[in-house]
Formats: C-alpha cells, sequence, structure tokens
C-alpha cells in the first residue's frame, strides 16, 4: 500500500520521472560498455570470467609410470618434486615464459602456489599480492592456481582469464612455460638429458565461460537500483521544495496586517492591562463577548419593561 503511493507520489513528478528514467539507463549502459565521448564511441566492458584447467606429470626420463623397476620411494621423491615445481612456477621468471607463450603481459598474470599438509595457505609470489583494487578488475585479470597431488607426482593448473580462448590458452602455456624454464635452466648448467625432470602435460587445456549472460545481468541490477536511488531522491526534493513553499506562504500570511489576520480566524492582542478574551469559533463572535452572542440578544428582546413608581396622587 505504501509502495503505490510512493509510486504514484513518483509518477506525478513527469519530469523528474523522465530524469531518473535517463540517469538509470545511462548507469546501466556505462557499466556494460566503456562510453567516450571523443571520439564518441562504445567499448564492451570485460564481465564475462571464463576457466580452463590442465594436468602436468612430473616424471624421469625413465618413466617412474611404467617403468617396473621403479620403487615407491622414487614415486615419494618425484611427489616433493612436484611440490618444489609448483612453487617455482609461480616465481617471476617462470611466469615471465607464461606469459610470453600466452601473449600477455607478465605483470598481468596472478599466481598461487600449491597447499601442502605443511603449508595449508597458499603463499603469493612477491609483488602479486591481494590488493582492494583487484576487485575492480578482478574479470580482467589472468589467474593461475597450482594445485599438486599429495599422493602421485602431478600438478593441477587452473586458469582464469576473461574469455574461453585466452584461458585455454594460459593453461597450456602454464605447462609449456615451466618446461622451457626447465630447459633453459639444465642447459645453462650443462645437465645431461638423462639427468633432467621431465615434464608431461596430460593433455591440452579446455576452457569454458563460468558467467555467462552477466553483462545483462549487471545491466538490469545497475538499472533498477539507480533507478530506485534517482526515484527516491526526486520525491525527496519534491517534497522539500512544497515544505518551503508552505513554510513561505504561512510566513506571509502571518506578516499581514492585523485585521487580516482576525478575518482569517485570529483574534487581536488585547491592549496592555486588558483581560484577553477567550477565542472562539471562526464563524461566531468571540466566546468571551456574550453580550453579542444570539441567545443573550434573544434575551434583551424579551425582558420585561421595569415598572415606574406612580405618585400619591395619581394612586389616590
Amino acid at each position: 500500500m505504501d509502495l503505490g503511493r510512493h509510486l504514484h507520489e513518483f509518477w506525478r513528478l513527469r519530469r523528474g520521472a523522465v530524469i531518473c528514467l535517463l540517469v538509470a539507463g545511462y548507469a546501466a549502459l556505462s557499466m556494460s560498455y566503456k562510453i567516450s565521448v571523443v571520439p564518441p564511441g562504445l567499448a564492451p566492458r570485460s564481465l564475462q570470467m571464463a576457466s580452463a584447467s590442465t594436468q602436468v606429470l612430473v616424471d624421469t626420463p625413465r618413466s617412474t609410470v611404467i617403468d617396473l623397476r621403479q620403487d615407491l620411494f622414487d614415486i615419494e621423491s618425484m611427489t616433493n618434486r612436484a611440490v618444489l615445481l609448483g612453487n617455482v612456477m609461480a616465481s617471476e621468471p617462470v611466469l615471465a615464459y607464461i606469459a610470453r607463450r600466452a601473449g600477455i603481459a607478465p605483470g598481468a598474470i596472478r599466481a598461487s602456489t600449491p597447499r601442502t599438509p605443511n603449508s595449508p595457505r597458499p603463499f603469493a609470489a612477491p609483488g602479486q599480492e591481494a590488493r582492494t583494487s583487484d576487485l575492480l578488475r578482478s574479470t580482467n585479470q589472468y589467474r593461475l592456481s597450482i594445485e599438486a597431488d599429495p599422493t602421485v607426482p602431478v600438478l593441477k593448473i587452473y586458469a582464469q582469464a576473461p574469455t574461453a580462448r585466452a584461458a585455454e590458452a594460459l593453461a597450456n602455456a602454464a605447462a609449456d612455460g615451466l618446461r622451457d624454464y626447465v630447459e633453459q635452466i639444465a642447459g645453462s648448467q650443462r645437465v645431461a638429458k638423462r639427468m633432467q625432470v621431465r615434464i608431461e602435460q596430460l593433455g591440452r587445456a579446455r576452457g569454458a565461460v563460468i558467467n555467462d549472460g552477466v553483462r545483462w545481468q549487471v545491466a538490469l541490477l545497475t538499472f533498477l537500483g539507480a533507478l530506485a536511488a534517482s526515484a527516491a531522491t526526486g520525491v525527496f526534493l519534491a517534497r522539500v521544495r512544497r515544505g518551503w513553499k508552505l513554510a513561505q506562504a504561512e510566513e506571509a500570511h502571518a506578516g499581514g496586517p492585523p485585521g487580516d489576520n482576525a478575518r482569517a480566524g485570529g483574534a487581536e492582542p488585547a491592549p496592555e492591562g486588558w483581560p484577553a478574551q477567550e477565542e472562539g469559533p471562526p464563524d461566531r463572535p468571540n466566546a468571551g463577548d456574550s453580550r453579542r452572542s444570539p441567545a443573550a440578544i434573544r434575551r434583551r428582546g424579551r425582558r420585561r419593561p421595569i415598572p415606574v413608581a406612580r405618585s400619591d396622587q395619581e394612586a389616590g
């Protein structure tokens, strides 16, 4: 009931309603697109988020997976080495190789290290700590989340990017970039091939959009929020304007001639030393003046004549 009354009050402000609709439309459009005046144009904002995942096997040149001569101690050793390589992947040198493979700037990638029983919380690499400003550009960032399997030497790589193709490219670049870094270090230190760690990607990554249709959802929510806020502001200003005009009218009425105040129902102030008269209803004389009341006038009309005393001679 109150909502209908408020909506009716808002609809009476025709110009204000049109302005509120224009403001809400502009807010919704600016949330979905970048509006430029010079030159005029619209550029879509990056609101979608896509993800992709892949797995990397950390192995020896003589594979521990298919070679039965490898014992469980070798698998446990390679599992620990996989955790080490997962932490190395989140470092700046490896991120530079990954960015080169993905075709993006190295500073655009945010990577988190694997969790282990001794370190249950992932650590961010230096210069990649979480900031409050990341919330404003979270959908336009490239993120890598690296997890290490605690039982086998396998790294799980999860990539996030604005599009599905970019997420696939980032996940694949993470595996390829780690392999490039290991080979470059081994070559600079002249480590023989049979002594190097082998990085094997278990299938190429496939990405998908995880918040499809978010552009229209954001536009609709922004439009409704801006419309509600602007409508409440318009109704409030209209009420303030009406109250201001009413206060001005009352001040002008109170500051008029005394006769006008008396005709309007107000009583004139009594002279100093005189008793104040009681105010009666506006359509009748003052109740304090009983001689002017209709009942007093009727009583005076029915008053008997005063008997005149006759002299003794007239009486005889």
